[in-house]
């Protein structure tokens, strides 16, 4: 590496490391909150006995476990102003990640609930709990222990589709790296750099996975 290169690269760093903190992280962190929310209240829709609902529920997963999240972002933030609906960029980000995590993480929590075995239930209603109580107190504290490892995989990965928000000029991490590019003429370098960046983050994300499945496991066991 040359002098030139050297200096970018090093010039680069702080930027990349404050559009991380300050933007990408953030945005994953809100989009998942939301998304876990939303992916409740359809795991909880599509396992319940209520027809019209399921099926709505059923029709929102299938379409955006369906279509790619490039297309979703660019149809929410470039599109829907055709129909007079205009949201910034940051907005537009949260509700397309949220959307995406609320569908494939539904899928996630349905499968964690189902796995309680059925005996569960049966003995909370046979000492007089309805099915929420029963839900409350028995099956969601199993189905926790379950769900953690996909769902922790699953916030990793949406950190890295993060970058993805670049294409609707929100500036995140992967956008100032492109910024920056756009002035040094160093694309291998600062996308590189960007890379190495992601990895740091999804590394320490990835212990944190790991500590909190140790912790769960404890509690499994005693």
């Amino acid at each position: 590496m040359d002098d030139r290169k050297l200096q970018i690269f090093l010039d680069s760093l702080l930027p990349l490391l404050k559009a991380g903190v300050a933007y990408t992280i953030p945005l994953a962190l809100i989009s998942f909150i939301l998304g876990l929310l939303l992916a409740v209240a359809t795991a909880l829709v599509r396992i319940s006995a209520w027809r019209i609902p399921g099926l709505i529920a059923r029709f929102y997963v299938w379409l955006i476990r369906g279509t790619p999240l490039l297309v979703q972002l660019f149809i929410i933030f470039y599109g829907l102003p055709a129909a007079g609906i205009v949201l910034d960029p940051f907005t537009a980000a949260v509700i397309g990640f949220t959307l995406s995590v609320g569908a494939y993480s539904s899928e996630i929590i349905r499968a964690a609930v189902l796995s309680v075995p059925k005996g569960q239930w049966e003995a909370a209603y046979s000492v007089g709990m309805t099915r929420v109580q029963a839900l409350r107190r028995i099956i969601v504290p199993q189905a926790v222990r379950v769900s953690v490892p996909p769902l922790s995989n699953s916030f990793i990965s949406l950190v890295k589709d993060t970058s993805l928000a670049a294409g609707i000029t929100y500036v995140e991490m992967f956008r100032t790296a492109q910024q920056i590019t756009a002035t040094t003429y160093e694309p291998l370098l600062l996308y590189c750099e960007a890379a190495l960046y992601y990895l740091l983050f999804c590394s320490v994300l990835s212990v944190v996975q790991s500590r909190l499945e140790k912790r769960f496991d404890r509690y499994s066991a005693g």
